[in-house]
């Protein structure tokens, strides 16, 4: 692929989290598709409930960009292919601007992206100016404007305005009488939002936006010159049964696009639904999720449990990732200190707690290079079973999440980004054990 495609882009960043960038990207992405523009979003930073809530407010799916996960060229790749098919991109940032290694400041300068800053504005009035500054400078960005969250009145849009000197207020959004609800790892999933379509158009309604401001923004060109790699067809004539439901729903678009890349077909189940492995499958993949809130339902799906062990049983290779290793192990004790049996194919409790776990980027070193991912969880995995291998933090080099390995069974807090690494990907798949 070599094609040059031009958009008009910015990257939504805060001072912080809990600014409102989800909300005020939705709203964004909502007004403009509304007004016959076609919109697509990335989001910066390994997440995966943020961009389903993004999905449906664009109507399209959303990738992740990240300089050291997916990296430079892939970003560049995913970013040239999207100004091909739309006429607005837009990027929500990770954290505050600056934060985290390589940071949504670090994103937006390696493709001359201007920043669009979400502020809070709802205890704040003049300061928003100073606090604007601060982040237009410290980088420094191409501070394209501004949007305020949270504006109480007219007047206090007013006094922000005012406040931004030579920076443009592009949108406000009143404080939401109907927001997007969050839980322990973020936003809620979309399907579990009671008529979502009227919330999203809502906020969409209540953003006040300068028309003129936006139509004066530049457009940026992408030369994917830096093609995705091609990747060999290992996984031909294979079919791959990958768990989709409320409980197993954390996973990159950008995964099965890699898996489809490498030949392999998917067939989707549901364990949630007392599916069992599909008869066709010759692998399994279960990604994260929340089986902490369905624990009761899959300890009582006895066709489900019963097939995976079948599969288990007779050497069917098995990827289990965070949510999908709780699923696998013999007991999860859930927020409420009842106790569920699981598959039991994993030996060990997996307990939920208050506190967080771990959460960043990481990468495990294989014979094939390294598999970079991330880690986000509040459960621990209690086991005698001795790690195969361990992923290392980024940028820290500390020892990150544990690798099970039992029989064709692979198993870790860690998701990996398929992408980085398709060759190690297909090995695990194909039952090779990465040796």
């Amino acid at each position: 692929m070599n094609m040059s495609a031009a958009a008009r882009v910015v990257l939504v960043s805060a001072i912080a989290s809990g600014q409102g960038k989800t909300t005020v990207t939705a709203a964004l992405a909502r007004k403009l598709l509304r007004q016959g523009l076609r919109v697509r979003i990335f989001k910066a930073g390994p997440d995966f409930l943020d961009p389903q809530m993004l999905a449906r407010a664009s109507g399209a799916p959303v990738y992740t960009l990240d300089l050291w996960m997916v990296g430079l060229a892939q970003c560049r790749s995913l970013l040239a292919q999207a100004a091909a098919e739309a006429d607005v991109i837009l990027i929500e940032g990770v954290m505050g601007l600056y934060d985290g290694t390589p940071s949504s400041a670090d994103l937006a300068r390696a493709f001359g992206v201007p920043v669009m800053v979400v502020l809070d504005a709802s205890a704040m009035a003049q300061t928003a100016g100073a606090v604007v500054m601060g982040l237009r400078d410290y980088g420094p960005v191409d501070l394209a404007g501004v949007i305020a969250n949270r504006v109480g009145s007219a007047r206090h849009a007013e006094m922000v305005a005012s406040a931004m000197r030579k920076v443009p207020l592009f949108a406000t959004l009143p404080k939401q009488i109907q927001s997007l609800p969050e839980r322990h790892l973020g936003l809620v999933q979309p399907d579990e939002v009671e008529a979502l379509e009227s919330v999203l158009d809502g906020i969409a309604e209540q953003l006040v936006f300068d028309a003129d401001a936006w139509n004066g923004l530049r457009t940026i060109s992408f030369d994917a010159a830096d093609a995705m790699p091609s990747v060999a067809p290992v996984l031909n004539g294979k079919t791959i049964a990958v768990a989709r439901d409320a409980a197993f729903a954390f996973v990159y678009p950008a995964n099965l696009d890699c898996l489809r890349r490498m030949g392999a077909a998917l067939a989707f189940f549901s364990p949630l639904a007392n599916e069992p492995v599909p008869s066709i499958a010759d692998a399994v993949y279960l990604p994260g999720g929340y089986p902490e809130l369905h624990s009761q339902t899959l300890s009582q799906a006895t066709d489900w449990q019963d097939s995976i062990r079948t599969a288990h049983a007779a050497g069917m290779p098995i990827l289990a990732e965070c949510g999908g290793l709780m699923a696998l192990a013999e007991t999860l004790t859930d927020l409420n200190g009842m106790t569920w049996p699981m598959a039991g194919l994993l030996r060990g409790q997996v307990r939920m707690q208050s506190r967080l776990a771990a959460i960043g980027l990481q990468g495990w070193t294989t014979p094939y290079g390294e598999l970079r991912g991330h880690a986000f969880h509040y459960s621990r995995f209690e086991t005698a079973i001795a790690p195969v291998a361990h992923a290392t933090k980024h940028p820290s080099a500390d020892a990150g999440e544990a690798v099970f390995r039992v029989g064709a069974l692979t198993a870790s807090y860690f998701h990996g980004y398929f992408p980085s690494c398709p060759a190690a990907v297909a090995d695990i798949f194909l039952g090779s054990a990465l040796t």
